[in-house]
């Protein structure tokens, strides 16, 4: 059984995630940054939008008479996999973030702890260092920031004329 933590965000906390949020976004979107075959959690792109592509590219494939192959991932609790120096640094390298904007960034997603209460006990504080504040709006764009060289590294590891879109979940 998987126990996702959950982010229990203020109302304030709530609308400033959402600014940022948007101000990342135009940021990613002007420069081009975001994967190009990165369909979840993006505007106007959907799982049958990848499934449509994914279903095209192999027809044309077998029109062709080549052979195809179709490589996927289950990235189930992949959010609880998100480590934070390591995601700061991505940030900071891969999309360009840096001063104050990455100090905030730092401070969002490090030295958070969480305890259970349960029956009125309370359970001892577990410091995370890994994974994206469940629930919370910039969780999902913080995730595909993390995992957008993915395909890459993964292509890199096998010969292949055509490239599949990337699907997550």
């Amino acid at each position: 059984m998987n126990f996702r933590l959950v982010s229990n965000l203020s109302f304030l906390s709530k609308v400033l995630e959402r600014i940022i949020q948007r101000r990342l976004q135009a940021y990613l979107d002007d420069n081009t940054l975001m994967p190009v075959r990165q369909s979840a959690y993006c505007l106007y792109h959907s799982t049958e939008t990848a499934v449509t592509k994914v279903f095209d590219v192999l027809l044309q494939a077998a029109d062709k008479k080549d052979i195809s192959a179709l490589m996927l991932l289950d990235l189930t609790a992949a959010f609880d996999t998100v480590d934070h120096n390591l995601m700061l640094l991505k940030l900071e390298r891969q999309f360009g973030l840096h001063g104050i904007v990455l100090k905030w960034f730092q401070s969002y997603l490090c030295d958070r702890i969480f305890q259970v209460v349960y029956n009125g006990s309370m359970s001892y504080t577990v410091h995370v260092t890994c994974s994206v504040p469940q629930g919370s709006v910039l969780g999902l764009r913080l995730f595909i920031m993390y995992t957008a060289d993915l395909e890459e590294k993964a292509m890199s590891t096998v010969s292949t004329t055509t490239l599949l879109p990337t699907i997550r979940s």
